[in-house]
């Protein structure tokens, strides 16, 4: 718990979804009337890893009340948040207050001073979470309008229910934006699924916390996407269901007439695979080793190997990765395929016969983030054997 309070505060972000600011806006403030005030980014506070918003009511330069909303890691360096709100009581420029954490249920209590100088704000004191102590020494703090904190806020999780084609979104990626109270049953009957949930998305964020609702990342073969999205909108709890961002970048994608590579309404994945890697042992100088199809997500994995140019005495051997997605171009009816590539990912290791020389890649994680290894041409050469086109990223159109 003391590591819990030792990375409590810090650099501040907010949601517009926060339980105190999710009422509607009021007009502009009557001449003499109350005006709300917020802190979103409060300098100062313990390393930066709290996500902390205070809403203070004022009367002229007098405050009357205060909200303090803050999120944390449950431990630090864990992705598990928690969260307290707590009511603050104002006696002049002292501000006090006890609650219970929303998620572990510890009891809570603030003890703030705050000071004001020309329009910086400096708060001291100590906020308690358990047993846990955190001092609170943060100066040269300023303040927003309830308007311009609100427009600093966004909201959009991605989710598309119906795109009209699969370029801005990804056609094996659905986002499925749920109810907390409801996210553990959802979660559970995707058990035994055909389908992949991402790990990431099951860690609840701040603003999820404080809008009370999860975005849950799920890939899926493109040809039952529909299905899911169609079984998931009918859940308890679901909010937003649609398709999102996935694996698909479209200078690397390729969209071609469907009806050569159907057999009835069913692609003919043989036929596809082959094609594929026919084309591509051509562009990378490489023999083509495996293929495989992913159940869940509809991925194809092909292999290849080709002789390591880098000691060639040695014999060694490369091995080429490349991923695949095969998938309609739009939901729904469709005429037209669309096909997207990876970029290669290569690793040399020594098959010979007898003794194998151990080889480590020190230089693998320098290139994480770089330029992908080059594929001479790749994307181009599918293009040529499906007689395809490709995406036009000036103009957005295919060409």
């Amino acid at each position: 718990m003391r590591a819990l309070m030792l990375c409590l505060f810090g650099l501040l972000t907010a949601s517009a979804d926060l339980a105190f600011a999710q009422t509607k806006l009021p007009g502009k403030a009557a001449p003499g009337g109350p005006e709300i005030r917020y802190f979103s980014a409060i300098d100062g506070l313990m390393d930066g890893n709290a996500d902390v918003v205070l809403k203070e009511t004022r009367q002229g330069k007098t405050v009357t009340a205060a909200v303090l909303d803050v999120c944390y890691p449950t431990a630090k360096g864990s992705d598990r948040k928690d969260r307290f709100v707590a009511n603050l009581t104002v006696s002049g420029p002292n501000m006090t207050g006890t609650t219970q954490s929303l998620g572990d249920k510890l009891p809570v209590t603030v003890k703030l001073l705050r000071k004001q100088s020309g329009d910086s704000f400096e708060f001291r004191g100590q906020i308690t979470v358990g047993t846990s102590v955190t001092e609170v020494t943060s100066s040269d703090n300023s303040d927003l309008s309830e308007k311009e904190f609100l427009d600093n806020q966004t909201s959009d999780d991605g989710i598309t229910p119906a795109p009209k084609e699969f370029t801005e979104v990804s056609p094996e990626s659905v986002g499925v934006r749920v109810k907390l109270d409801n996210a553990l049953d959802f979660l559970k009957s995707l058990k035994g699924e055909a389908v992949e949930v991402g790990l990431g998305s099951l860690a609840v964020t701040c603003d999820e916390l404080r809008a009370g609702e999860q975005t849950i990342n799920l890939t899926v073969d493109p040809d039952r996407a529909a299905a899911l999205i169609a079984k998931a909108k009918a859940a308890p709890g679901v909010v937003a269901v649609g398709w999102t961002t996935g694996v698909v970048e479209m200078d690397r994608t390729i969209r071609f007439a469907a009806a050569d590579w159907r057999d009835g309404d069913k692609l003919n994945r043989d036929k596809i695979a082959a094609a594929i890697s026919g084309a591509l042992s051509k562009t990378l100088s490489a023999n083509a080793a495996a293929a495989d199809w992913n159940a869940n997500t509809g991925k194809l994995k092909l292999t290849f190997k080709r002789p390591s140019q880098t000691y060639p005495a040695l014999g060694l051997t490369e091995s080429i990765e490349i991923t695949a997605l095969v998938s309609p171009d739009k939901p729904g009816a469709y005429d037209r395929l669309m096909l997207w590539i990876s970029s290669p990912v290569i690793t040399t290791t020594d098959e010979s016969t007898g003794p194998k020389l151990n080889l480590s890649d020190e230089a693998a994680g320098d290139e994480e983030g770089g330029e992908p290894k080059d594929d001479n041409g790749s994307v181009a050469a599918l293009a040529k054997e499906f007689k395809g086109q490709r995406w036009d990223a000036d103009k957005s159109v295919w060409k």
